[in-house]
């Protein structure tokens, strides 16, 4: 388990407005800033974000919960049938059942965005 800063959690580093993409953040861009943070080289920051990321995926896809204290909870949400209707004709629709990924942002996450 790697464990992050808690200037990560509260984006309050200059990384984040100076990033490439102008303000936003993309996988390379955490890539640079956890190989940095953690003395890392790229290619293992990147195995270890990859890594992270896929056991919360294999996690939730089996039902599972995953909280990181401080971060954010991930977690399915079922949603329900329901009937819609086609934007072009009009036509009600069906809707049919499914299953999303839910995040709740944890306290420490959203205090850093006051």
């Amino acid at each position: 388990m790697v464990l992050l800063s808690e200037q990560w959690y509260g984006f309050s580093d200059e990384n984040i407005s100076q990033t490439q993409t102008g303000g936003r953040m993309n996988k390379g861009d955490l890539v640079g800033k956890v190989a940095k943070d953690c003395e890392l080289s790229k290619a293992a920051a990147e195995k270890a974000l990859d890594s992270v990321l896929g056991a919360i995926e294999d996690a939730v896809a089996a039902g599972d919960k995953v909280t990181l204290i401080g971060f954010g909870t991930f977690s399915v949400s079922e949603r329900a049938a329901r009937e819609g209707r086609n934007p072009q004709t009009g036509k009600k629709i069906k809707i049919p059942a499914k299953k999303a990924v839910k995040f709740k942002a944890g306290s420490k996450f959203t205090d850093s965005l006051k």
